[in-house]
């Protein structure tokens, strides 16, 4: 969910402990410069235009937003893809260069302790290649600090980059606005493409996502301005964080700290796109496999959609047992309004019981005076039926 809102201006943003998005700065230069919000870790611009217009441009067109609260990390050394395989719950040594993959990061007990995208890159004839990390702000020292601890005897230095920022483009139309701006698209998952552009070095990325594609384009800061200028004319409508978060849980995509915590295994997150059960001992292993092997966990984080008001994160999710009595199933981790052509939905992600999740009945919550009910998903909703389709191929 997005976190507490603070207009402010680029003087007094700056002035803040709080960091401030290279895109945020820049157009908080401008004669109107938007309300920003703390967002993942960093200030962003909170709303850039109508919520409905940000809205169709995720689910039926393309958007153009901020990326600057991710942070990248280099993983130099001999030892660093063994020994970042030894960290994370995903395949690292056979990545295949220019390609990436998402990851839980554990603690001994299993329990997670926060997730991070690991990219190899380099031509593909070479034998190694650059490893990077890719981390949202708000868990970045925390991580950061997680990580050096098991740095002991291994040749690996993890080096914080700087002087590039990201601007994300999603939405079904995306690879159109990418060609008019020049830009080339990677067509597969989780792979990225560098190309020099006016100048400047980019790198673009396929990312992640259920109803519509994702791009993240890493440029240097200089070019910035000019970048933005650019997707804006090849088609792009600018959208800030507060409907860019809100697509997120209309497409079931957790985020560390608000849906997933430290106290959760990573079973129960249901996010097996993060686990390689074949790619040797991490960190957390023994815990992971235990589940796997020995039984399911009770509770699993499942996609809803809700009929009533919107919750806050953390509200308790009730069904009535056989006698009749209420008791708590569940709760929401994060929930959101999304206003659609067709009219708005509300959506969420909530921890869930597994008894619950067997009987399959709607689950009531109350918000203020007003109740509600949560129904769990089976499948991604259709927010654009007339122009998604498989955007995992």
């Amino acid at each position: 969910m997005l976190q507490k809102i603070f207009p402010m201006t680029t003087e007094t943003a700056l002035a803040a402990s709080t960091p401030i998005t290279p895109l945020a700065s820049l157009l908080c230069s401008s004669a109107a410069p938007p309300e920003l919000g703390l967002y993942r870790g960093a200030l962003t611009p909170r709303e850039l235009d109508a919520p409905e217009t940000e809205t169709s441009a995720l689910a039926a067109g393309t958007a153009v937003h901020d990326l600057g609260w991710l942070r990248r990390v280099s993983v130099r050394g001999e030892d660093r893809f063994r020994w970042l395989s030894g960290m994370v719950t995903n395949m690292v040594i056979d990545l295949t260069a220019n390609t990436g993959a998402w990851n839980l990061v554990l603690n001994a007990q299993g329990r997670i302790q926060g997730d991070l995208y690991a990219w190899r890159e380099g031509a593909a004839a070479e034998p190694n290649g650059q490893l990077e990390l890719e981390i949202a702000a708000d868990q970045y020292e925390r991580l950061m600090a997680h990580l050096e601890h098991f740095i002991i005897m291994d040749d690996v230095e993890l080096v914080a980059q700087s002087g590039d920022t990201a601007l994300g483009l999603t939405g079904p139309t995306a690879v159109e606005v990418l060609g008019r701006a020049g830009l080339p698209a990677p067509a597969e998952l989780l792979t990225s493409t560098r190309v020099e552009w006016n100048g400047f070095d980019l790198r673009v990325a396929r990312g992640y996502g259920v109803q519509a594609m994702h791009y993240e384009i890493w440029a240097p800061q200089t070019g910035l301005q000019r970048l933005w200028k650019t997707l804006r004319t090849a088609g792009a409508t600018a959208v800030g964080s507060a409907s860019l978060d809100a697509f997120r849980i209309a497409e079931g995509i957790p985020a560390y700290g608000i849906d997933m915590a430290e106290r959760d295994l990573p079973q129960e997150t249901s996010q097996m796109r993060a686990m390689h059960f074949s790619k040797g001992c991490y960190l957390g292993q023994e815990i992971v496999e235990r589940i796997r092997s020995r039984g399911n966990v009770h509770r699993h984080l499942r996609a809803l959609e809700l009929t009533g008001p919107v919750p806050v994160g953390g509200t308790e999710l009730t069904l009535r047992d056989v006698a009749g009595n209420a008791a708590v199933d569940g709760r929401i981790t994060s929930a959101a309004e999304l206003k659609l052509a067709a009219g708005s939905r509300i959506f969420a992600l909530g921890m869930i019981r597994g008894e619950a999740e067997l009987r399959d009945l709607p689950l009531t919550y109350t918000a203020g005076t007003a109740t509600g009910t949560a129904r769990i998903m089976a499948a991604p909703p259709s927010l654009n039926a007339e122009r998604i389709g498989n955007l995992e191929s």
